[in-house]
């Protein structure tokens, strides 16, 4: 069968704590641009979900120290806006009811193809970011999402892979400041803290440069000593 290919780089939660499981899904992300964490346990979870914004959460519900339902329940207390993807048994229907009502946005029951994991975890994402569509509109600008592709005035811009990952990063939290950590965690995974750092600017000046150069309107804003803003009235 073959990969799913998921729009852009995400960020991506694995809780399970059946490590076979949780490696096959994270092989199979990975492979697909997905950059998977796993977590084995609730209190795993809530560390790592403490410390670093998803933009998916898979999340078994069956956990060694307890039910995946907390984790959730976690997640909506914090005001986040994760995507999450629950993972059942066919016998844990009442859980599944249970975790949609508390603000999951979709199930999948084991045994599942990868495949179809991947494919639900676009759907929420997009769901969760993008209102659920495929391209966004800003006035001059343009974003076709499953084409990785910027357009203004009706003319592509041509980005790298990392610009238009970067691009899609700030339009998914647009008109709210996004941390340089956030930033560089997610280009550069675990390079260095100043080269990361080096990475981002880079990357920044690089995509306001194109754009302003194809006459799109300055959206991208420095919030000096914290990080940048996408902002959707130029």
């Amino acid at each position: 069968m073959d990969r799913g290919t998921l729009s852009g780089v995400m960020n991506v939660l694995i809780v399970e704590d059946e490590r076979s499981l949780a490696d096959d899904m994270k092989a199979y992300l990975d492979g697909s641009g997905t950059r998977c964490a796993i977590a084995g346990s609730v209190r795993d979870a809530l560390d790592r979900i403490l410390d670093n914004p998803f933009d998916c959460v898979v999340l078994d519900l069956n956990l060694p120290d307890g039910n995946g339902l907390d984790v959730l329940r976690e997640l909506k207390r914090m005001g986040r806006t994760d995507g999450v993807v629950i993972v059942s048994a066919k016998d844990a229907l009442d859980d599944r009811l249970e975790g949609l009502r508390i603000g999951a946005d979709d199930y999948i029951v084991k045994p599942f193809h990868l495949a179809e994991l991947a494919v639900r975890i676009q759907a929420t994402v997009r769901r969760a970011h993008f209102a659920g569509h495929d391209r966004l509109h800003f006035d001059e600008l343009e974003i076709d999402l499953p084409a990785h592709t910027a357009i203004v005035h009706g003319v592509p811009v041509p980005l790298t892979p990392t610009e238009f990952r970067l691009l899609r990063l700030l339009t998914a939290s647009r008109d709210r400041v996004l941390p340089r950590s956030v930033i560089s965690d997610h280009l550069a995974g675990d390079t260095d803290d100043d080269r990361a750092q080096e990475l981002v600017y880079a990357h920044m000046k690089n995509l306001k440069r194109k754009l302003s150069e194809a006459g799109c309107a300055d959206r991208i804003r420095t919030v000096h000593g914290v990080g940048y803003r996408f902002t959707t009235q130029a």
